[in-house]
């Protein structure tokens, strides 16, 4: 498979290396993770749904990641990726960056996430640590995750410099496997940071819409994006084929330690950008509470 990336991504970016290595420590800068490593029973998971956020969001669908990790048949799990909050919790619509060691065994969990909002006074992007406001593990109507045991052990590693191409670097990535393995679904998940560089993001308002968000076009309107700097941790969830149940094919979010993260699209820097990541194959899928009336708006 890092062969396969190898070449696949040199289609897409100037300087491409593709190795498997040892993960490194994860607790350490500029990961901070709550847990050494992505490795030990990989698998991915989808829960919910964009259709319960629009064309009207359903605030009822509240969901916990100590019971995802039950239902996925791996208690303790360490969990990332990519969502929303529990409005509940909150009391009010925001961008979830999920870092989270679920309990196990009486020990509690650690919830080491951050969550970004617009700021009321400036209207700038403001990202916060979860744990120094709430003490729950909820999140909130979707959410793509990547489970493991959060262990050491082998892993993918990605350097990818100077984009030529027009994707980004998870879409080129999940091009790529559907391309090599176009009668298979492969799915990966995993962190990367850009190292150098800017990139695009939106975040949602804290507001949910009071019209129905009923287009592409609309959606766009309603979300706020801004350009965002280097380095930034990101935490993407990729399918390469929906095999029939309702996926979002590919979902990244965003953290940093400077104040600014949210929903990952591109970078904005083709020419300076580079890219470290780690990535790991999942061995299973799990699909939950999937929405019975769905759509396609709104999936970018």
């Amino acid at each position: 498979m890092a062969q396969v990336l190898q070449s696949g991504l040199k289609e897409n970016f100037a300087d491409v290396q593709v190795s498997v290595v040892d993960c490194p420590d994860l607790t350490q800068d500029p990961f901070r993770f709550p847990v050494k490593g992505i490795c030990g029973k990989p698998r991915i998971t989808d829960v919910g749904g964009v259709p319960y956020l629009i064309p009207m969001p359903k605030q009822d669908k509240i969901y916990n990641m100590n019971a995802v990790a039950k239902e996925i048949e791996l208690p303790g799990a360490f969990i990332l990726g990519a969502g929303a909050v529990s409005s509940r919790t909150l009391g009010m619509n925001a961008e979830l960056m999920p870092v989270v060691q679920t309990e196990s065994e009486g020990k509690p969990a650690v919830n080491g996430s951050y969550y970004s909002t617009i700021n009321p006074a400036d209207g700038t992007c403001l990202q916060e640590k979860y744990s120094e406001k709430y003490s729950d593990c909820d999140f909130g109507l979707l959410a793509n995750l990547y489970a493991c045991e959060g262990k050491p052990g082998k892993v993918i590693e990605v350097r990818a410099n100077r984009r030529t191409g027009q994707s980004s670097l998870v879409t080129s990535m999940r091009k790529t496997l559907e391309k090599q393995y176009s009668d298979q679904s492969v799915g990966m998940g995993g962190t990367f940071v850009i190292q150098k560089g800017k990139a695009k993001i939106h975040i949602m308002p804290p507001e949910f819409s009071a019209c129905p968000l009923l287009t592409d076009e609309d959606v766009n309107k309603w979300l706020k994006h801004f350009e965002v700097r280097a380095p930034l941790i990101c935490q993407p969830v990729l399918v390469s084929r929906d095999p029939g149940l309702d996926l979002r094919v590919e979902h990244t979010h965003c953290f940093s330690h400077h104040g600014e993260g949210g929903h990952y699209y591109i970078d904005t820097t083709p020419d300076s950008v580079e890219y470290l990541g780690y990535f790991l194959p999942a061995e299973f899928l799990y699909r939950i509470d999937r929405p019975e009336d769905t759509h396609v708006v709104g999936r970018e």
